[in-house]
């Protein structure tokens, strides 16, 4: 049977309590039942996500290398293979096979290293934004649009701004407002990755990039970049000159995106925002509390206020 990563295990029980650890128990028989059933053999030490534990293995036809990724049974799991579909290999992996009841999926085989390793910050925006271009065609019908999110956005910006400290001034949460109303009223139903960082971007053999771990929404091109910006935090908390690092990033991911700049900075400002009262809240996965979460949701909220200043 497949090992379960000790680390795996305890974050879905952490989050999933009993839940995760009734699927957790299934989980390797679910796994044996699809190597079997895709005739595929294990290859190499089992990886996970957040979410979803990734199996590499070994097609018995022809013998070509991909990997097994189960999720954890959730609404925002449903869409990762439909956006596969939709791409068929373009700017991401390959879907080979799909089992939508134990939310399966065979996938090609990207490499192990990712956008993530790479120092130059250009060079991240660059590539994250040529993908997100790709990426970024009309989107099939049933797919859940980032409008459909919007009111659930507001109120909880509403309650949260009235119930967890912070010391936003109040241009900088209308401005977070704005956008979210302005989401609201865009109804173009274009592909949006959803979760676009630099770990789910990996390195491959068939094109230098491929991305991995879509949400599978539709909506606004634009939030892509407002993701890479906010998970690229950390990276500029250590910048000598952070916001400067920051606008740079904004302009350099939305010229090789073909989007308008001040529309992926929009969507950056109402993400800090948002994270800002998460990690107040409940703490981020690399911190779930004391001085490091402190120091995360600081720079958050410094952040998304000059952000504020130039697009409310």
């Amino acid at each position: 049977m497949i090992p379960l990563p000790p680390e795996f295990v305890r974050t879905t029980v952490a989050r999933e309590s009993d839940a995760g650890s009734a699927w957790l128990a299934g989980l390797p028989g679910i796994v044996a039942g699809l190597l079997e059933r895709w005739e595929c053999v294990p290859e190499g030490e089992v990886l996970h996500g957040g979410v979803g534990l990734v199996v590499p293995v070994r097609r018995a036809a022809g013998g070509a290398p991909g990997v097994i990724k189960v999720s954890f049974p959730h609404p925002g799991n449903v869409h990762e293979p439909d956006a596969f579909a939709v791409w068929g290999g373009h700017g991401a992996v390959l879907l080979h096979k799909r089992d939508d009841a134990r939310y399966a999926m065979l996938l090609e085989r990207a490499g192990a290293s990712s956008l993530a390793e790479v120092a130059d910050g250009d060079e991240v925006a660059r590539v994250a934004g040529l993908l997100s271009r790709r990426l970024a065609v009309p989107a099939p019908p049933g797919l859940p649009g980032l409008w459909e999110h919007a009111a659930g956005w507001e109120a909880q910006l509403l309650k949260d701004a009235a119930e967890v400290p912070h010391a936003l001034p109040g241009h900088t949460l209308d401005a977070a407002l704005a956008t979210v109303r302005e989401a609201a009223r865009y109804r173009q139903a274009t592909m949006v990755h959803g979760d676009m960082h630099p770990r789910n971007i990996l390195r491959a053999d068939r094109e230098p990039w491929l991305t991995v771990d879509p949400k599978g929404l539709a909506g606004d091109p634009a939030y892509d970049g407002g993701t890479l910006l906010k998970t690229r935090t950390p990276a500029l908390l250590s910048s000598a000159a952070p916001l400067k690092d920051a606008h740079r990033a904004l302009a350099v991911f939305a010229e090789a995106a073909g989007l308008d700049r001040d529309r992926v900075a929009r969507w950056a400002q109402l993400l800090l925002v948002q994270a800002l009262f998460w990690g107040r809240r409940h703490g981020f996965r690399r911190a779930r509390g004391g001085p490091e979460r402190d120091r995360l949701t600081g720079f958050a909220e410094w952040l998304a206020e000059r952000l504020g200043k130039r697009t409310g």
